[in-house]
């Protein structure tokens, strides 16, 4: 599928219309998605065969963020064979009480993956949690970037974004 029409079916399956109250607590007319192309089996292949082309050389592990980047690392692990592992935004208080479940070894090299990135102030903080757990962050790679500051203040903390799209991008297809 060709990156038009790539864009295109993001933008119909996921861009919706109507009366939506957002985080912030705002109205707003339109609200994007994303789990709509995460639910969708054939655009999350195509999103992680996507995602796969931006992964940093040498990526050890994926780290896939609560929640919606759950799937999203899983699909690019079944298609790189890169193993994965899934991060909490807070440790369990029962089990393991771990903050990253599947394993690891420290020093590995990871990529961060995520759906989407605002201001990305929760994937800062995961990202430090990992380095404090011995990981090497090499690159944060996202669905959408809303570029809303979230590429800034990850370069603020030392990291690296990578995005398949932008949300303009995707609106304007």
């Amino acid at each position: 599928m060709d990156e038009q029409e790539f864009k295109r079916k993001i933008r119909e399956r996921c861009l919706l219309f109507g009366q939506f109250k957002l985080r912030s607590g705002k109205i707003s007319d339109r609200y994007f998605d994303k789990y709509r192309f995460e639910s969708d089996p054939a655009l999350l292949r195509e999103v992680a065969t996507r995602m796969a082309r931006l992964l940093p050389e040498g990526t050890q592990r994926l780290a896939g963020l609560e929640m919606g980047g759950i799937p999203l690392a899983t699909a690019l692990s079944l298609q790189t064979g890169i193993p994965v592992m899934f991060v909490r935004k807070k440790p369990k208080d029962y089990g393991t009480c771990n903050l990253a479940e599947g394993g690891f070894e420290k020093g590995e090299k990871i990529a961060v993956i995520e759906d989407v990135i605002t201001t990305a102030g929760q994937v800062v903080e995961s990202s430090n949690a990992l380095r404090d757990l011995g990981l090497e962050v090499l690159k944060v790679v996202c669905v959408v970037d809303r570029q809303q500051g979230g590429a800034e203040n990850l370069a603020k903390a030392g990291y690296a974004l990578a995005s398949v799209f932008t949300l303009a991008e995707i609106e304007s297809a």
